[in-house]
């Protein structure tokens, strides 16, 4: 599943020099749904459980709804919701305010360091498309809305299963997480590596495409195994073959919608479309 004319269908004339002289220098990924936690499973139990602890239910759907920003921006969206707000009202007496969200906050991260160490197992794929990424030479970035304590968490398992990037920022260690460019900004410092177009941003959701565009670099969506199925490994393939289509497909047009240069279902399907990318590249053409 690709965007740009099926992946570069138009590109007839492929360079010679494609193979030695790689113009892509790194590859940014997101965690959740991208590279580990297929269906993006542990944020939305901790937010669904933390609303709970205040009184306010809220849906799978209102969970999801805002899933790739900063957990704090995130809270703050849940909130903002009508019926969300309306719950709180009814619940404490008057609207939702910013020491609410503050304390919610307080109790999320807690809630998610306990949860995630059994949502950590790397997406099927992961590290046999981070190989051949590196056997390219490209180096490898990771941003998340994750704050630090719970990213650790997320790195460490991933480590204990083979893949380590070079480098990983979280959204409380920039001026503001996602749709701003800042955490992938930093990290193509980190990597020192330019211009924007040399960088591929992957990842499932609306704020991930926004962050790769903000920053001026290519951007690849996830379907199948990311947030907007929503669904785990097991989940997914228990589904009718039409039921299972459709959710992939309404997740891609989302993220068509939100201004994904290519997409695909998992990250197992990553290096083609890396591919093709050299392909436009060497042809002189940018994000």
């Amino acid at each position: 599943m690709t965007t740009r004319a099926q992946a570069g269908a138009g590109h007839t004339d492929v360079p010679e020099d494609l193979g030695p002289r790689r113009r892509i220098k790194a590859v940014v990924l997101d965690w959740a749904g991208t590279t580990q936690d297929f269906g993006s499973q542990a944020p939305v139990g901790a937010f669904m459980e933390v609303f709970a602890k205040y009184g306010v239910p809220i849906t799978t759907a209102q969970a999801r709804g805002p899933m790739g920003v900063y957990k704090l921006d995130h809270i703050r969206a849940i909130a903002a919701m009508p019926e969300v707000a309306a719950h709180w009202l009814k619940a404490h007496g008057e609207p939702c305010a910013e020491d609410d969200i503050q304390a919610i906050y307080l109790d999320l991260v807690p809630i998610q360091e306990a949860v995630l160490p059994d949502f950590c197992d790397l997406i099927p794929g992961t590290l046999q498309a981070i190989t051949q990424l590196r056997a390219r030479g490209y180096k490898i970035g990771s941003t998340t809305g994750y704050p630090r304590s719970v990213g650790d968490i997320a790195a460490r398992r991933a480590i204990e299963q083979g893949y380590e990037p070079d480098v990983m920022i979280c959204a409380d260690e920039v001026p503001a997480g996602r749709p701003e460019p800042w955490m992938l900004l930093r990290a193509m410092a980190e990597l020192r590596v330019f211009p924007p177009s040399a960088v591929v941003k992957v990842g499932d959701t609306d704020a991930d495409i926004a962050e790769g565009l903000n920053a001026g670099t290519w951007t690849v969506g996830i379907t199948r195994t990311g947030n907007y199925v929503g669904l785990d490994q097991s989940e997914l393939a228990s589904l009718p073959a039409a039921e299972r289509d459709q959710l992939i497909q309404d997740a891609g047009d989302r993220l068509k919608r939100a201004g994904a240069h290519y997409l695909i279902g998992s990250i197992a399907e990553l290096p083609p479309v890396l591919d093709t990318i050299e392909i436009s590249l060497a042809l002189g053409e940018k994000p």
